[in-house]
């Protein structure tokens, strides 16, 4: 049985890392609309001031005391504050390595917001972003990507401790015992897994952690695995190695075996989905480039006063 301490998150991220980059610290006054970017998310600490969050079709959030508020995927928005006070906030554009493939982002909900002094382990982190967003230090920049990502693995650890999320993977890493399940085939994809050692992993029976497992994640432990093998042969793929190898790192003994079990998750054969991504790679380099701003392109963003 695996140990309860195990780390729930290390496989995720060394597979599938999160960058951060800075794309404004300061003031936002009156109307900020955020238009949609191409890809990725951003993460957005109020700091100061009152703020009202409108999205299209959806609730609007009113933000009165120093907050966290994070997009997983892009989403149209627009930041509503005193036209003359303000509110002050520090924002990072997230790049998740595996675009929308990656499964971090395609387990969270479309918006979290939280309050900062609700999640634990924080306050020195985000002391030090603050003082570094509002200064001009040498280095300024790199180590403040480096502490967005800090709060962003923060916020993963406030939202599997609190069972926040419903339903999906992060869910199932909430659970005292099915955790151990995932992070078992997160760390070890190419055992041959069955659902009887998966469910001793857990210390349930058979029956039991079959129903807990579709219950709580939302599908069952072996479309959970299927989907996390071919997650991995997808990165393994986007960084060039042999079909071979990742066969045998992912738990298929062939390359043919590993071809239909993609084909059937995908609908596309490995070499068939490499060919698409890289279309798409070379399309999307073909677009001309944004025009420059004080603000980095990725963020769409534009700000006006009403």
């Amino acid at each position: 049985m695996l140990d309860t301490c195990t780390d729930r998150l290390d496989a995720l991220l060394h597979h599938f890392p999160v960058r951060a980059r800075l794309f404004h610290s300061g003031s936002l006054c009156g109307v900020t609309r955020f238009d949609t970017p191409e890809s990725g998310g951003q993460l957005h600490l109020v700091q100061h001031g009152e703020l009202t969050v409108e999205h299209p079709g959806q609730a609007t959030l009113h933000i009165g005391e120093p907050s966290l508020l994070f997009y997983p995927r892009p989403l149209a928005r627009r930041f509503i504050s005193d036209p003359q006070t303000g509110a002050t906030l520090a924002c990072a554009q997230l790049q998740f390595d595996g675009g929308a493939d990656n499964p971090l982002a395609g387990a969270l909900p479309n918006v979290v917001c939280v309050p900062l002094q609700d999640i634990p382990g924080t306050q020195a982190i985000l002391e030090l972003l603050f003082t570094e967003a509002f200064n001009h230090y040498c280095g300024r920049e790199a180590l403040l990507d480096r502490l967005f990502e800090a709060v962003f693995i923060q916020l993963l650890r406030y939202l599997m401790e609190t069972g926040a999320i419903r339903g999906g993977m992060l869910a199932g890493m909430s659970h005292p015992r099915l955790r151990r399940a995932l992070v078992a085939m997160h760390e070890q994809p190419q055992q041959d897994w069955t659902l009887d050692a998966l469910a001793a992993s857990c210390g349930m029976s058979r029956s039991v952690f079959a129903n807990s497992f579709r219950d709580t994640v939302g599908c069952t432990p072996g479309a959970y695995l299927q989907g996390w093998r071919i997650s991995l042969a997808q990165q393994m793929l986007r960084r060039g190695q042999a079909l071979k190898l990742i066969a045998d790192a992912v738990g298929y003994g062939s390359e043919a075996a590993l071809s239909r079990a993609f084909k059937a998750h995908s609908g596309l054969t490995p070499r068939a989905w490499k060919l698409a991504q890289h279309k798409a790679a070379t399309a999307t380099d073909s677009l001309p480039a944004a025009g420059s701003g004080q603000l980095a392109p990725s963020s769409a963003i534009s700000n006006h006063i009403t």
